[in-house]
């Protein structure tokens, strides 16, 4: 699991533990070489505020027995319609549905997926997905041969216009060898396809833009400027507006964070757009603008450019006794959008500062310069290209808040929620 995209809820921070629902999910797991790899699934979810129970077919015990899930926390762990000593419950095929808030069943096989599509109860873990009445997330693995069959593309065109997440099967090498798309996703997309299932999804219909990480404004052929910033507050907010329901727009600066790609998600696409220099952010973010709904902008962008040299190496014999620059200024975004904003239904904006002193009256004042909603400050020697912050925020209603050392994923979490209370 990349660090920058490990949620890591404290409990007043997860949409779960803010509403009534079942802060658990329950993993049903196949029989597959990747079974094992659910165990890290479990791990994951389980950091993130969740617990986990599981379901293991008879098949899927070739691969990955019941203790080790055990040994991880899982429970309860069912094996068998009946007789299972591990659990208690006379229906362990309803169990699962009254009690966890949303089903993943990662990997899942071609037999599974055939059960399901026709409705067919004859294995525990088939009886819980049909009485399972919350979301359902499906993370196929199979032979390529076998994924590509027409029987299986009908069985999961089918369940998935009955209302199941399909996390497609990945591209390459499968454990019988052959080169195809088959062998499960890549499990930062599963971890995050069973985030997103359990939470309430109280940003559905927001269309937001957020902008992250540094610019790299280029001076010659081998010479940039730019700055240490790493993308993961904004790729932190990505994620939190993508989980909780709203379509998300990514512009990223060069080195930012991994965000699912469009087409690994296509039940919930996030999109994503590489830019390097300022102008070029400017201009993406002015296109995807004037359809938005909130605009987040994080990223770290130059205010200044080195006039270019030219597309050759600069030489050192060029200039012996050194050399000056002369640097233009760049396109304000925050402050250039924010002033552009819709008369009727505007748009809210959320910008951020990086400051060396004098926090609270540097946020204070840019909040108003940049015609901002809400701003969020930090000092560069408390956060600047680490994986946690402290902020103080303040929002165009008078509210202030500082808050004390938190990761950035629960950083954006709070900021995500104040910015839709406005």
């Amino acid at each position: 699991m990349d660090t920058h995209l490990a949620f890591h809820f404290a409990p007043e921070d997860c949409a779960a533990g803010e509403t009534k629902a079942a802060p658990r999910l329950h993993l049903g797991v196949c029989g597959s070489i990747a079974a094992y790899r659910a165990l890290d699934l479990v791990r994951q979810w389980q950091d993130a505020g969740f617990g986990v129970s599981v379901t293991l077919t008879p098949a899927s015990m070739d691969f990955v027995g019941a203790l080790s899930f055990e040994a991880l926390g899982a429970s309860p762990v069912y094996t068998a319609m009946s007789g299972d000593a591990r659990v208690s419950t006379p229906f362990p095929h309803l169990e699962p549905g009254q009690n966890a808030c949303a089903m993943i069943i990662a990997p899942a096989s071609a037999a599974t997926i055939s059960r399901l599509a026709q409705g067919a109860a004859d294995a525990l873990l088939a009886c819980q997905a049909l009485a399972f009445r919350g979301p359902l997330v499906l993370a196929p693995a199979m032979n390529p041969a076998m994924w590509e069959h027409p029987a299986v593309q009908a069985n999961v065109a089918r369940l998935c216009s009955r209302g199941c997440t399909l996390v497609p099967p990945g591209l390459g090498r499968t454990a019988c060898g052959e080169l195809g798309r088959g062998r499960m996703a890549d499990l930062r997309l599963v971890y995050l396809a069973g985030l997103r299932a359990a939470l309430p999804k109280d940003l559905a219909g927001v269309k937001a833009l957020v902008t992250l990480g540094p610019t790299r404004e280029q001076w010659d052929g081998v010479r940039f400027w730019t700055n240490a910033s790493t993308g993961v507050m904004g790729a932190s907010l990505a994620l939190a507006l993508w989980l909780r329901g709203a379509e998300v727009h990514a512009v990223c600066g060069p080195g930012t964070p991994w965000l699912p790609a469009a087409e690994d998600m296509p039940d919930a696409p996030l999109y994503r757009y590489s830019v390097t220099s300022a102008r070029e952010m400017f201009a993406a973010a002015s296109d995807l603008w004037p359809e938005m709904d909130a605009g987040l902008f994080t990223a770290a962008v130059a205010d200044y450019s080195p006039v270019p040299n030219g597309p050759e190496k600069f030489k050192k014999s060029d200039a012996p006794d050194g050399f000056d620059l002369h640097f233009a200024p760049n396109p304000d975004i925050l402050k250039t959008l924010a002033a552009s904003r819709r008369q009727v239904r505007p748009q809210k904006v959320m910008g951020f500062a990086a400051e060396s002193g004098n926090l609270q009256d540097a946020v204070r004042g840019k909040l108003y310069a940049k015609q901002a909603d809400m701003l969020v400050g930090n000092l560069l020697s408390d956060g600047f290209a680490t994986s946690s912050d402290r902020v103080f925020v303040a929002d165009r209603m008078g509210r202030e808040e500082s808050w004390p050392q938190l990761p950035k994923p629960s950083i954006a979490w709070r900021l995500v929620s104040w910015l839709a209370s406005l």
